[in-house]
């Protein structure tokens, strides 16, 4: 356990801070992620590269892990050293109304 009170393998939240990830995810809506989710290209992750923490769409080609934005404006790819980089994957958005909230699993 952490000083959080949470185990390392429990889901988490948190807020989506700029607009990198919009349209799918706008700045300030809350996404739940789970550290043991299953991770597989095309699927949204929180990873660790050069000591941040990056919330991006992953993407798989030729065994190299790549971190990009979904907003077209930021043309941002970031590689990172594979699976072991990655904390966890996210399985809900939440929102205000039902109709706001959205499952990835």
């Amino acid at each position: 356990m952490d000083t959080t009170g949470c185990a390392a393998s429990e889901p988490f939240a948190l807020r989506v801070l700029g607009d990198m990830m919009e349209p799918e995810f706008e700045h300030g809506c809350i996404i739940v992620i789970d550290p043991e989710g299953v991770v597989e290209s095309g699927c949204f992750v929180v990873a660790n590269h050069d000591n941040e923490f990056y919330f991006r769409q992953l993407v798989i080609e030729d065994n190299r892990y790549l971190l990009k934005c979904l907003n077209h404006a930021y043309e941002e790819i970031v590689e990172i050293s594979g699976v072991d980089a990655i904390n966890g994957v996210v399985i809900q958005k939440a929102g205000k109304r039902r109709k706001d909230r959205k499952h990835y699993v």
